[in-house]
């Protein structure tokens, strides 16, 4: 499996892993993709055989972003590398994907001289399974808000050392 910069062509595979799990991230069309991948500092693909079996969207402070998320992070925090999100592909679950995009976000982080990574993820409607992959990275709850109608995030923070 490769970790590669994404290309346009990844698109239509993006928008259909983020349609699977739209219930625990925003909703993304290609003009928002193209948008997003525009103003973002990291955007990045595991990619096996031409198969995009994972992505990590991410942002730097004061990018050009509208996220109420983002910018409660932005609003507050200095040196941070925010990570929008992180999808992987059913077929590829567990087999420690999300960990390789963490650890290679982490590297650029550190490279960067970022004091933290920071994210939010769902507490309702919840998202278990992320909260733990989280926990197990060492982020910890700074904050929580609401965000869209019946959806409540985490803000999570890790510091790097």
């Amino acid at each position: 499996m490769i970790l590669r910069d994404a290309v346009r062509a990844d698109w239509p595979a993006f928008l259909a892993l983020n349609a699977e799990s739209v219930h625990f991230l925003s909703p993304m069309d290609d003009v928002r993709l193209t948008q997003l991948a525009a103003a973002a500092s990291y955007l990045r693909v595991l990619d096996d055989e031409g198969t995009v079996a994972a992505f990590l969207l991410g942002f730097g402070k004061g990018a050009d972003y509208d996220s109420p998320n983002y910018r409660w992070f932005d609003s507050r925090l200095d040196g941070f590398f925010y990570v929008d999100r992180v999808v992987v592909a059913p077929a590829f679950r567990g087999r420690g994907l999300a960990d390789r995009l963490y650890d290679d976000v982490e590297a650029l982080a550190r490279a960067r001289h970022l004091a933290c990574i920071v994210c939010e993820v769902n507490v309702a409607p919840p998202n278990p399974a992320s909260l733990a992959f989280h926990a197990r990275r060492g982020f910890t709850q700074i904050g929580r808000q609401p965000y869209g109608e019946g959806k409540t995030v985490a803000l999570l923070r890790r510091d790097l050392e």
